[in-house]
């Protein structure tokens, strides 16, 4: 059982990892209402997923694993909080330059745009407190996620998520429900980083407002 849970925790801390949230946000906006994307079909959501994806997970993630290779941090999971300031650097600088595009593509809705402005003030925050703490980022996606869905929920008074996997579906799902399961998913992030050890409570709980608060920023600044 022991085992088990470990496994479990560490699975969901990689699934839920902070670079894949922003692939994550654009996903649930697509689902909720791709028009405002100016995508009809599955198809046309492709590229600018896979732009969202590569700019903002394998590029850091690559990144990371070449400062590991060079051995300018000592793990690529960035254990040790001083190893963290060149990829949030990195990051945060990916982050901004998405943001910069997405404003000036009036195919891509501000709140989006909104949304990764808000990924950026949150990772810069985190950055700056992570001279003093670990804070957990981890958290700080799962805010920002959070976020992101009450935000779209009150912006476009949106009901239903669609989902279609394949040749499968429409399934559609009310956005209350998206609500709770982002809830659920938040909380049990938070647990499987409390069981790993990977942080402390007092170190999950900055994170998970910073990154509702970065949203919430951003989104006055943009919208």
């Amino acid at each position: 059982m022991e085992k088990i849970l470990h496994v479990s925790a560490q699975v969901l801390s990689v699934v839920a990892h902070p670079l894949l949230v922003p692939t994550y946000a654009l996903l649930i906006l697509l689902g909720t209402n791709p028009y405002i994307f100016g995508v009809h079909t599955a198809a046309a959501k492709v590229p600018l997923v896979l732009l969202v994806f590569i700019s903002t997970c394998v590029i850091p993630t690559f990144s990371v694993v070449m400062m590991r290779m060079l051995g300018l941090v000592k793990s690529v999971a960035l254990r040790d909080r001083h190893d963290r300031i060149g990829p949030y650097v990195l990051t945060g600088t990916f982050y901004l330059w998405l943001v910069i595009n997405f404003l000036h593509n009036n195919d891509i809705p501000r709140l989006y745009a909104a949304f990764m402005l808000g990924a950026s003030i949150s990772l810069f925050i985190a950055f700056f407190l992570n001279a003093f703490t670990k804070v957990s980022t981890h958290a700080v996606g799962m805010g920002g996620l959070l976020a992101i869905v009450l935000l779209a929920m009150a912006t476009y008074e949106l009901d239903y998520f669609t989902l279609t996997i394949g040749g499968w579906g429409p399934w559609y799902v009310h956005m209350n429900v998206i609500l709770m399961i982002a809830i659920l998913v938040s909380g049990l992030v938070g647990s499987a980083r409390l069981y790993l050890r990977a942080h402390i409570p007092s170190q999950l709980w900055p994170g998970y407002l910073i990154g509702i608060f970065g949203q919430l920023v951003a989104y006055n600044i943009v919208m």
